[in-house]
């Protein structure tokens, strides 16, 4: 016994719910293998209302129709979708009763096939099911005697199902626990090498590094990597994966190894014969974890600016692939060289304002200057800050940003 559903939506999820043999024959239409759902619902009326009810559920709007063979019930689906709703059952051996007033065009015949039958009177499958197979054979080749063959429901075949997709993963039950980094990324190395070997036969790269660990207090580490692009490159992904493990080693001895890729189509791209040429990018993130691994993970990657008025506030990210520009003109502008860190002053005021100040390879009278602005905020929380700014020229003939906190005085940065 065969289903088809024939609607709109995820028809095929609906179909894997109730068998693991499903085809999609056409974008809207999927057709399944139901035998053996009689012991749990009884008969082909049930199976119908169960997967009905479930498609309900799901709210996926479609026609349902079972037969003894997948090409009668396709029929059944889409012929019927309309004029029927809910679900049609067709008994064995009535298919062509059952199928007679549906038309033709159903069975996708080429349009010559079509124009010699339509010329003939013949536009509906009892039209068809009623010639003899003889002058059909003799007239219309192999072509006609298959669409009268569909047209009584007798075509038999066996569905083509979904292929699964392919699950690079690979897992190591362990004899004995081990504890070290060493051993840990000889079994790794294993497990890489293996994986990418076969995303390379089949032309695949991948941007995700999956490892998951089952310790011996029956806890689970599990660690992912995402790779800026897809790539292959085992030597990359091992040394990733021991810097990872390196700083986030597991609990408790390992019992149990599992490592998974996440396929991809590897990236190409064409360089520009002007254009400088950007780091490698996986190379780029081994570079980068190494860095982490002696300054810390929170020290290391590309500065985004927070969205808010604290002064220097940022964080930092996963670099961005460099993507090429090209130069424009623009008009100049002033800019704001910072000190890092800011340069501590000695202030002295004339008439509530800097008149002369003192720092580091600074020293001046102010000639003039612009300010004070006063900022604050976080006052909410233990780390609250304030401060008053000026923009000042010093009789060195540079301007300066100045600011004053709760910390005394300090030279920001400089002008130019």
């Amino acid at each position: 016994m065969f289903a088809c559903l024939h609607g709109a939506g995820n028809l095929t999820a609906l179909a894997l719910e109730f068998s693991p043999t499903v085809e999609q024959t056409a974008a809207d239409t999927v057709a399944l293998d139901v035998s053996g759902l009689d012991r749990l619902f009884g008969l082909p009326q049930d199976i119908a209302a169960a997967i009905a009810r479930r498609a309900a559920e799901t709210g996926l709007s479609c026609h349902i129709a079972l037969a003894a063979n997948p090409d009668a019930a396709i029929c059944a689906a889409r012929g019927f979708a309309r004029a029927r709703l809910g679900s049609s059952v067709i008994p064995q051996g009535d298919e062509a009763k059952f199928l007679a007033p549906l038309p033709l065009t159903l069975l996708a015949p080429t349009p010559e096939l079509l124009e010699t039958l339509a010329c003939w009177g013949i536009r509906r499958f009892q039209d068809l099911a009623a010639l003899p197979p003889l002058g059909i054979a003799e007239r219309l080749g192999p072509e006609g005697l298959r669409l009268r063959e569909l047209a009584r429901g007798e075509a038999t075949r066996k569905l083509l199902p979904i292929p699964d997709p392919p699950r690079f993963e690979e897992e190591i039950e362990l004899e004995y626990p081990i504890d070290l980094l060493e051993p840990l990324a000889f079994l790794l190395a294993r497990l890489v090498n293996g994986l990418t070997t076969r995303l390379a036969t089949r032309g695949l790269a991948t941007d995700e590094l999956r490892l998951r660990l089952k310790l011996e207090n029956r806890g689970t580490h599990q660690r992912t990597l995402r790779l800026p692009v897809p790539s292959r490159d085992a030597k990359a992904f091992l040394k990733l994966l021991e810097l990872d493990l390196a700083t986030h080693p597991p609990a408790a001895p390992i019992v149990h190894v599992w490592f998974g890729v996440n396929p991809r189509k590897p990236q190409a791209a064409q360089a520009g014969l002007y254009v400088p040429t950007a780091p490698e990018p996986v190379g780029l993130e081994l570079t980068l974890a190494r860095i982490k691994a002696i300054v810390g993970e929170d020290r290391a990657g590309s500065p985004r600016l927070l969205d808010t008025h604290r002064p220097g506030a940022f964080r930092m990210e996963p670099p961005a692939l460099p993507v090429p520009a090209i130069a424009a003109a623009h008009a100049p502008r002033l800019a704001l060289r910072l000190f890092r860190p800011p340069r501590p002053a000695r202030v002295s005021l004339a008439g509530g304002h800097p008149g002369f100040v003192a720092a580091q390879s600074i020293r001046g009278k102010v000639i003039d200057l612009a300010g004070p602005w006063r900022t604050s905020g976080d006052w909410w929380t233990a780390d609250s800050w304030s401060r008053d700014e000026w923009d000042i020229a010093l009789s060195d003939g540079i301007l300066y940003r100045l600011y004053c906190s709760p910390a005394g005085w300090f030279v920001e940065g400089s002008y130019d």
